[in-house]
């Protein structure tokens, strides 16, 4: 038995070690759920990624829904099912995705909307440019830019998302009173290509376009590849956009190579999106609204805003080659860790296999005894001792068992030295019943069992023997003196106790004759290798 336990011990130990060899799990776990896959989006992804390498305890998963509001609404839900803490969610459309949104909020989860917004007001916090402003700037530049007339096409973003709606009306609102006129409004749906194709297949005179406004930088620039294949040499009207990112293909050196002719920084700021949702999971002040600070790209500040938006991003790669570099040297230290860490685990099993070893032999020389205590104690009673047979002898013993009794007494009066004679030829008698003395003898330390003051003088004189016959007698058949029979006893009543009854350890000890519940819970973890109050949360 106390091996068993020890191996069960070995094996949990053994679990825990490899567990803390795994890495430590997140604080917290961040959902973001972007509406599109693009540049700018990229560029907001990124961001956060850099961002979040300053927290070592916080994970990002990211969704994208390539501009499918049913897919973003299903992947939100996947999200929630993974347990994150905190949704920082783009929605695709106004209505569409405003259910899954509330879902979240609902369950507890703190809800960051960030570039567009959503029907719905449960949401803990708001990050946004100003599109309506945007779309103001963008028509004033227009108006001066034609002297304040001209024909103009509006190349629209998504319908139904907010950042298309607010910019449009910012633009129109900036052209009233004035002479400049939309002459066409085309629908897109924030991407290049679908910008392309829906000018191309435009009706009207390209020709007479003085200017083309594209909701973002990519819907102009696909504006721009169809007004070349069909005016061919023409001379192209003015393109301007909104986004204005840095990088290669940024809307900024767009406008210093006369790509386009303006556009509108339209700020992503993924590490002022992550600060925000750290602030909130760590119940620091907050702002529930913030608007982004945005400006103008023109040829005259392009060249400038290029060199440095340049620099800061030469500077953001460095800074990502340290990091890169970095984890590479706490993977290292990680990975020395845990092969330290499995050395110890081969240590403490090379212990733990001697240990188990010693006590399989520590257990083979007590083997005999064991089996006679444990034949001895066993609830339930051997066959031949339920028969007819076994019961008359056992009341035949009972009568001789008496007769001899007052024979030792007379004898033991007559004289003192022959008492050992009268010990001897008591014990001749016993041996031929060995088999009833020992159910006799269990008889009588059952039904005694809760006494605590129960000595061997109580047992020898209830079993007619004298303390020195009880004594050679128990030795010569188990082994053992009665004091250790009786204490076995007592602790495989107790043990029995604890398994199947509901009573805690002190009431279980004075039932099985204990004085104190303290001795008994020594006495039996010497037994057993476990204590009483273990054994009963098993």
């Amino acid at each position: 038995m106390k091996k068993n336990r020890l191996t069960r011990l070995m094996l949990f130990g053994i679990c825990v070690l490899l567990a803390s060899c795994s890495g430590k799990s997140p604080k917290y776990i961040i959902g973001v759920s972007q509406c599109s896959e693009d540049i700018w989006r990229d560029w907001q992804n990124s961001e956060m990624k850099m961002e979040v390498n300053f927290h070592e305890d916080v994970e990002l998963r990211f969704a994208t829904a390539h501009d499918d509001s049913k897919l973003q609404s299903q992947q939100i839900g996947d999200l929630i099912e993974s347990g994150i803490d905190l949704l920082i969610v783009a929605p695709n459309q106004r209505s569409s995705v405003s259910p899954a949104i509330d879902r979240a909020y609902d369950k507890g989860i703190p809800v960051i909307v960030f570039e567009r917004k959503t029907d719905s007001r449960k949401y803990t916090a708001f990050v946004s440019a100003d599109n309506y402003e945007m779309g103001r700037q963008m028509g004033r530049y227009v108006v001066n830019r034609l002297n304040g007339k001209g024909r103009v096409m509006e190349v629209l973003g998504l319908e139904g998302s907010s950042p298309a709606e607010e910019r449009h009306k910012g633009f129109t609102d900036a052209l009233k009173e004035t002479d400049v006129e939309i002459v066409a409004k085309i629908q897109g749906d924030w991407t290049e290509t679908k910008a392309y194709e829906a000018v191309k297949n435009y009706k009207g005179d390209f020709a007479s376009i003085d200017l083309v406004f594209g909701h973002n930088d990519r819907s102009a620039l696909g504006a721009r590849k169809a007004f070349q294949e069909r005016m061919k040499t023409s001379a192209l009207p003015l393109f301007c956009g909104i986004d204005g990112l840095p990088g290669e293909n940024g809307g900024i050196r767009q406008v210093r190579d006369s790509l386009l002719d303006a556009s509108y920084i339209y700020p992503t700021r993924g590490d002022q999106l992550l600060q925000l949702a750290l602030d909130i999971l760590n119940g620091k002040p907050y702002e529930k609204e913030t608007l982004l600070t945005s400006a103008l790209v023109t040829p005259e500040n392009a060249e400038v805003l290029f060199l440095e938006s340049d620099e800061v991003m030469r500077q953001a790669q460095n800074l990502e080659k340290l990091q890169k570099q970095a984890s590479g040297y706490l993977q290292q230290l990680a990975t020395q860790r845990t092969i330290t860490l499995m050395a110890l685990i081969l240590i403490a099993l090379l212990v733990l296999a001697m240990v188990l070893f010693w006590l399989y032999h520590r257990g083979k020389v007590s083997a005999q005894r064991e089996r006679v205590v444990n034949n001895l104690w066993n609830l339930e009673m051997p066959e031949e001792v339920k028969s007819e047979e076994l019961r008359v002898k056992s009341e035949e013993l009972r009568v001789e068992s008496e007769e001899l009794r007052v024979k030792n007494e007379e004898l033991r009066e007559e004289s003192e030295e022959s008492a050992p004679q009268e010990e001897e030829v008591a014990e001749s008698l016993e041996d031929e019943k060995e088999p009833l003395f020992i159910v006799h003898f269990k008889k009588v330390v059952e039904a005694r069992l809760a006494d605590s003051d129960l000595s061997v003088d109580d047992l020898a004189a209830a079993m007619n023997l004298s303390r020195v016959q009880l004594y050679r007698k128990v030795k010569s058949i188990s082994g053992s003196s009665p004091v250790e029979l009786l204490r076995t006893a007592r602790l495989n009543r107790g043990y029995q106790l604890l398994l199947t009854t509901g009573k805690n350890v002190s009431e279980v000890a004075y039932d099985v004759g204990f004085t104190t519940p303290s001795y008994f819970t020594k006495c039996f973890k010497d037994e057993f290798g476990v204590s009483p109050s273990d054994l009963q949360s098993k």
